[in-house]
């Protein structure tokens, strides 16, 4: 592993919601992001300790579903040099000019077909007076409304192929292969990946309905175990569904809780970072989920079990995998 990876971070996640304004609600009023922009038909949200302008696109659309996720380089020479890699491999999709925020950017789509773009230049957040914080190492004030999350933590993608999908990100953008689930007959079901400390800023999952190029969900981060069980309250005195949770996994071994948004995408809301690798020699951790036990543990490690909808449904929705046909 190298000293410094040329992708040095998420910045990013953009979703569509048929719920725009619903979404935003969401966010805002519960989870404390605050807004950034709007534009168009998308509005741009960030957390109190996110350093760039936003971390969460909402655009309206038909159905819920990703749009694309932003890594950042971690030089404007690293940027060219993943740039001329991804188009080598067949992946690259082009350069684009300035967007809201961001500088040049290059696009490209992992394997199952997700949109991702990379880039360097982007805009920091700048707090006005009544957001500027007495801490100088926060960009913001702690918000006063809901139970407020303080930064992006990751993404999880469904794919078709785990193989592929995490070759690809291993091979041509040196993430490291940080935990990694194998099943019935040495299938590899699912990769945790990461281009830094944290245990992961990418999963990806087999997509058992066969879809390809879905959205599992985005994680923000909390810092506070207590606060799952805060925000849990708030959701259940207000009817917003949970999934799963509050528990802790086994793979990253971090406190967790999923809900659903109004618009149907998945969010995780992390009650700490689980473990930080600073090992430049790690080994994967692997798990036999073949094996009931590391099936069991791997996915919780205490507090209940994973609802059935966590393994079929994703966004958009596939036919016969709405969370009502799914059940619990």
């Amino acid at each position: 592993m190298s000293a410094l990876c040329d992708v040095a971070q998420l910045v990013s996640v953009a979703l569509f919601t048929p719920k725009i304004e619903d979404s935003v609600k969401f966010f805002y009023d519960y989870l404390g992001m605050e807004i950034s922009h709007r534009e168009g038909q998308s509005v741009y949200l960030r957390a109190y300790e996110d350093f760039y302008q936003y971390t969460l696109k909402l655009t309206e659309a038909r159905e819920p579903g990703l749009e694309q996720v932003t890594w950042r380089a971690s030089s404007p020479e690293a940027l060219e040099r993943l740039a001329k890699k991804i188009q080598a491999s067949g992946a690259g999709i082009g350069w684009t000019e300035r967007d809201y925020a961001h500088g040049p950017a290059y696009r490209f789509a992992s394997p199952d077909g997700h949109k991702h773009t990379l880039l360097w230049e982007l805009d920091y957040f700048v707090a006005d007076a009544e957001l500027h914080s007495k801490l100088r190492n926060r960009p913001s004030k702690r918000p006063l409304r809901g139970v407020p999350v303080r930064r992006i933590d990751h993404v999880n993608l469904m794919v078709s192929d785990v193989p592929a999908n995490r070759e690809f990100f291993t091979s041509v953008l040196d993430f490291q292969l940080r935990e990694q689930k194998i099943g019935d007959g040495g299938t590899e079901v699912g990769s945790w990946l990461s281009v830094s400390a944290l245990v992961h800023e990418l999963a990806l999952m087999r997509d058992s309905t066969g879809g390809r190029g879905r959205f599992h969900h985005v994680a923000y981060w909390y810092g506070a175990p207590q606060h799952l069980l805060d925000i849990a309250d708030i959701f259940a005195e207000r009817d917003v569904r949970m999934e799963s949770g509050p528990a802790k996994h086994g793979t990253t071994q971090a406190y967790f809780m999923y809900c659903f948004e109004p618009g149907g995408n998945r969010v995780e809301l992390f009650g700490d970072t689980g473990y930080l690798i600073f090992d430049p020699a790690w080994k994967t951790v692997v798990w036999d989920v073949a094996n009931e036990v590391d099936l069991e543990k791997s996915s919780i490690w205490f507090g209940g079990q994973l609802a059935k909808t966590f393994y079929r449904y994703a966004t958009p929705v596939v036919p016969g995998h709405s969370l009502e046909e799914i059940g619990r």
